[in-house]
């Protein structure tokens, strides 16, 4: 299976995240927009953190979870390739992130990403497991 899939959409960046459930398609959210961001690939996860995000409903806890993220590499510098969701449910996550702060020499910074936004937000269940769909203003 496939992790994720880029969106056409004309100024900014979709993602369709695919997972055999709904946590691994989280994940997979997760590493695109990282993946957008920066060649993930050069990140060593040397550090960690934890994370409990929590919402109204299961969309909107997408949104809060990569929110979440976002602001972490924006007022920390942090980027990550690698999270463990250890709890979910609808209404609220808890996960381990791992990752490193950016350094200028090995890391280059693709694209910025502004926010997390709810246009064409989509969390379903398919017969192959998850998908997740979300819009990056970028």
């Amino acid at each position: 299976m496939k992790r994720y899939k880029l969106l056409d959409h004309t100024a900014d960046i979709g993602i369709i995240a695919s997972g055999r459930d709904i946590s691994e398609a989280f994940v997979n959210a997760a590493y695109a927009m990282f993946d957008i961001l920066t060649d993930v690939g050069k990140i060593e996860a040397t550090d960690d953190f934890a994370l409990q995000v929590s919402a109204e409903n299961v969309a909107e806890l997408l949104v809060a979870w990569l929110d979440e993220l976002l602001y972490r590499y924006e007022t920390e510098r942090f980027i990550c390739n690698r999270f463990v969701i250890s709890d979910m449910n609808d209404t609220s996550l808890h996960a381990s992130v791992f990752g490193e702060k950016i350094d200028p020499a090995r890391h280059e910074i693709k694209t910025e990403i502004k926010s997390v936004t709810y246009h064409q937000l989509k969390v379903e269940k398919t017969d192959d497991g998850w998908k997740v769909q979300v819009v990056f203003d970028v």
